[in-house]
């Protein structure tokens, strides 16, 4: 099922782009939108998450090197019926996590050094739970397959503006479009590409916070650990690329002045208050 939701989600945000290209450039700017499609969907299954561990200093770490760390990965992998995922120690004071690889066979799961030392050996496990939940429902792929196709549609309307301001031609019979739907949708198709993407990660972090409550074995662990990362990470500032915020436990920028509106994750107080909620059905 979660392999039929990745295809269908790959395919949507696939022809969307294409149907952009062509509406800013014709049947070129289509052409030409195919292509980069294509090409950025294999690139985003196959590589994405050796660039993002290379991106932040992730080393990886054997069961001799983390002890507690490794064991709790491999107990609540074990519990959720997956493959024993790589775990990858990021240097950073700000204490966070997340997790990546294409598919449960390839996870990982990757965490601060400053989560480590501010965490309950119970909060890392609900901490992990969440990011195993994420391998499990396969989210790491569809936000990068999001996030690449979000990112190639603003590139894509950037391209067609530089176009029409350098005396880019539009004629129908060269296959350009419409400029005054290129125009619309150099403005438009950024927004619409980025509010896909942000719905997918809000609506993500909840689920893997409902399942990775049920993997760790108690909805507080996690809600208590939320609470301590959200003001951590207020305080404590961290180095993260912005087009990669969405992929952590808790937004790593929240420290700067970002609208809530254009948040990747959802309000912490909604998330802790869903996880109480849940520990009372218990």
């Amino acid at each position: 099922m979660h392999t039929l939701k990745t295809l269908v989600l790959m395919v949507f945000l696939t022809v969307f782009f294409i149907f952009v290209g062509s509406l800013i450039g014709g049947k070129h700017g289509a052409t030409l939108a195919l292509i980069m499609a294509l090409g950025m969907n294999f690139f985003a299954y196959f590589f994405s998450h050796k660039i993002v561990l290379a991106m932040y200093g992730a080393k990886e770490v054997s069961e001799a090197e983390a002890p507690e760390l490794y064991n709790i990965v491999r107990r609540l992998a074990q519990k959720a019926e997956l493959p024993m995922p790589k775990v990858y120690i990021i240097d950073s004071e700000q204490p966070n996590a997340f997790a990546t690889g294409r598919s449960p066979k390839h996870g990982v799961v990757a965490v601060t050094t400053g989560i480590m030392r501010i965490l309950s050996r119970e909060e890392l496990e609900g901490v992990i739970g969440h990011e195993l939940a994420h391998i499990k429902h396969r989210d790491i792929l569809i936000s990068t397959i999001a996030a690449t196709i979000a990112g190639a549609i603003s590139y894509l309307a950037q391209m067609a503006m530089w176009a029409n301001i350098f005396g880019g031609r539009h004629d129908d019979e060269e296959g350009g479009g419409h400029p005054i739907v290129a125009l619309l949708m150099m403005i438009i198709a950024p927004l619409i590409a980025m509010i896909i993407q942000l719905a997918i990660s809000r609506s993500r972090e909840y689920a893997a916070d409902e399942d990775g409550a049920r993997i760790a074995g108690n909805p507080l662990y996690l809600s208590n650990a939320l609470r301590k990362l959200h003001y951590a990470s207020q305080a404590i500032p961290m180095d993260a690329n912005p087009g990669t915020a969405h992929m952590f436990i808790v937004n790593p920028l929240s420290g700067k002045t970002l609208m809530k509106l254009f948040s990747t994750h959802p309000p912490i107080d909604e998330r802790i208050a869903r996880l109480e909620a849940m520990a009372r059905r218990y």
